[in-house]
């Protein structure tokens, strides 16, 4: 199948350099292998670090204390600090920002399922004909 740049919009034009740098730094900001994770550890409710490392399992402390600063640079958490006598309780919570994430995450989500069907499709295709050589 041959590309046509207008079937790929966001590669053509003027704004092209724009558009890169934009989608490189979406993907800073939601990429690597922790940040959605511990995203949806808070999409339940506030949560505090202990119980963030028990639910995102798999981190190490150095590594959750690395992404949730990224994440509150990135205004998609919030690192609330307040005292309970004389103990200091800090919790983590959503920002409002956060929930634009939505209608990427549904997208993602739709063109990771379709990915992922295609590369099964192609493991499949690639089973048989090898079956049907022999």
């Amino acid at each position: 199948m041959k590309i046509i740049p207008s079937q790929i919009p966001i590669i053509t034009g003027d704004g092209c350099p724009a558009r890169i740098s934009a989608i490189a730094d979406a993907i800073y900001a939601i990429g690597g292998k922790w940040k959605l994770p511990i995203v949806l550890a808070l999409a339940g409710g506030n949560q505090r670090f202990n119980d963030l490392h028990r639910l995102v399992q798999g981190i190490s402390p150095k590594v959750l204390s690395s992404e949730l600063k990224e994440l509150e640079l990135n205004g998609l958490i919030e690192r609330k600090v307040s005292m309970a006598g004389t103990q200091m309780m800090v919790d983590y919570e959503l920002t409002e920002y956060c929930v634009t994430l939505h209608k990427v995450l549904d997208a993602l989500s739709e063109w990771g399922m379709m990915h992922k069907e295609k590369i099964k499709q192609g493991f499949r295709e690639k089973r048989q004909e090898a079956a049907t050589n022999n």
